[in-house]
């Protein structure tokens, strides 16, 4: 066996690290943070970009509106389903653990 130990070098998925793993030890040896750039705010810009989250929000607010009126068209559709299913099938009579002996 040698005595070098053998290294992975990882990028993290989540917040895009890059992670040193030793192999053998199944340990992370060293992690590098992503470098952020330094963004210089326009005060236009922030305008511009708080008018926009507001139309985002506005167009994911009417999707979710038209999703609750969908529901319960579909929760009826399957409560009518459901309930002639349940009038086809024969009623039994449950079974009691002494009918069993």
């Amino acid at each position: 066996m040698s005595n070098q130990s053998k290294t992975i070098h990882v990028t993290c998925p989540c917040c895009d690290a890059m992670l040193t793993i030793d192999a053998t030890l199944a340990a992370v040896l060293d992690h590098k943070m992503p470098v952020k750039p330094h963004m210089a705010v326009n005060l236009k810009d922030a305008v511009n970009q708080v008018k926009g989250e507001a139309g985002r929000r506005d167009v994911k607010y009417q999707q979710l509106a038209e999703a609750e009126k969908n529901k319960s068209k579909v929760l009826e559709a399957k409560f009518q389903e459901l309930f002639k299913k349940a009038k086809e099938e024969p009623l039994e009579k449950p079974l009691k653990d002494i009918d069993l002996d």
